[in-house]
């Protein structure tokens, strides 16, 4: 049995939140994991749930959490997009990141091959040794998932099944897909941190990008602070994803936020709009926003 505990509960009709504050794992290190659910879940035991798992889950609900003490606001997100469109919602699966984040963040596959072993000596001793990152995924696809499937009304299938992450998590969030795209059918990663690889890991991630049909993938960036950087490799992988019969508004989308800093937030200002492209909601509004 893991052990599981539950925060106060949050502000106004916005669900609630099944904490394991030890969610251990043959692959990696314990973490905390967040398990929300809307407010109608356990009402109405005959409605199941899309999941979403997302990175860095402590900015996720409670500023007194969070990195910078504004959360992404993700409870009220779902909760507002659910009385808008009258959707269910999905359950929202948040893993704290550890001390190993940029390790286990970092994906491993793109450094294996030229170019990208000329510059992995630099990224071990920038992130403080090997990538974890194959074995974070094996963590959430082979341990993680299997038990929310087990303890939580879900649809477990890949069409319901959805990641997302912010800078390094928007990184970690691409590589789920592409290494699992038989398990995720969606990756939502904002203010992606490509730097880290520069155009050598975007044109990497983007080789390894699964043909379009079966998947959506939204990308966006600010223009202040880090992502003042991104443009340039955004549009790099945006040419990928074109030569991968991905079409721009429906099942691909990139947004450009003038005036908006890396930080939770801005993600948070803006969180319904990949909530809404994942779920497949109001797709007829979606245009790429440059």
């Amino acid at each position: 049995m893991i052990p599981v505990i539950h925060p106060p509960p949050l502000t106004g009709d916005a669900g609630s939140i099944d904490r394991y504050p030890a969610f251990s794992s043959r692959y990696v290190i314990p973490r905390t994991v967040d398990v929300w659910r809307p407010s109608h879940d356990q009402a109405d035991s005959a409605i199941r749930y899309p999941v979403l798992y997302l990175h860095d889950g402590q900015n996720l609900f409670d500023p007194a959490l969070s990195f910078i003490g504004v959360d992404w606001g993700m409870n009220a997100a779902m909760t507002r997009l659910m009385a808008e469109t009258g959707n269910n919602g999905a359950l929202i699966v948040g893993l704290w990141n550890t001390p190993l984040r940029l390790r286990e963040y970092l994906p491993h596959r793109p450094f294996t091959t030229m170019p990208g072993q000329t510059l992995w000596p630099r990224l071990i001793e920038q992130i403080g040794g090997e990538s974890l990152a194959d074995d974070y995924l094996h963590f959430i696809v082979h341990e993680l998932k299997p038990f929310i499937d087990a303890h939580y009304p879900t649809l477990p299938d890949a069409a319901h099944t959805l990641i997302m992450g912010s800078s390094m998590g928007g990184l970690i969030s691409l590589y789920a897909l592409t290494e699992y795209p038989a398990i995720f059918s969606g990756a939502a990663c904002l203010s992606t941190h490509w730097p880290m690889g520069g155009e050598m890991l975007v044109d990497a991630m983007g080789a390894a990008l699964p043909k379009a049909g079966q998947h959506r993938l939204y990308f966006d960036f600010g223009t202040e602070t880090l992502d003042a950087e991104y443009e340039p490799y955004q549009r790099r992988m945006d040419q990928w994803l074109q030569a991968a019969g991905y079409t721009s508004g429906q099942d691909w989308l990139s947004c450009k936020f003038a005036g908006a800093e890396h930080s939770e937030r801005a993600w948070r200002a803006r969180v319904s709009l990949p909530l809404r492209f994942l779920l497949g909601l109001d797709t007829a509004r979606f245009q790429t926003l440059y």
